[in-house]
């Protein structure tokens, strides 16, 4: 799993069958100190996350079954994150 922050939404009309009524967002994933690592990705989101909201994100086959159906995705949000408490090392 990745932590990751919703930088925005995408809206599909035309798109893959299993894949109607699912919400898109793009992600992209944060280190500790909540700076961005590597490229947003588009995350399927079924539990209401939004815009700037830090979120856990599983990727792969564990995506395709993170809802009640196996949909064709490669990431998907699996929770919202309301705190972390990160050991600073000293």
């Amino acid at each position: 799993m990745k932590i990751c922050k919703v930088k925005g939404n995408v809206w599909a009309t035309r798109k893959e069958a299993a894949l109607k009524g699912q919400k898109f967002l793009i992600v992209v994933r944060i280190d500790e100190g909540q700076k961005e690592i590597g490229p947003p990705f588009v995350a399927v989101d079924n539990i209401g996350a939004g815009v700037g909201e830090l979120v856990i994100v599983t990727a792969g086959s564990s995506a395709r079954k993170a809802s009640d159906e196996s949909l064709p995705v490669d990431a998907a949000v699996v929770g919202i994150i309301d705190s972390m408490d990160i050991d600073s090392g000293s």
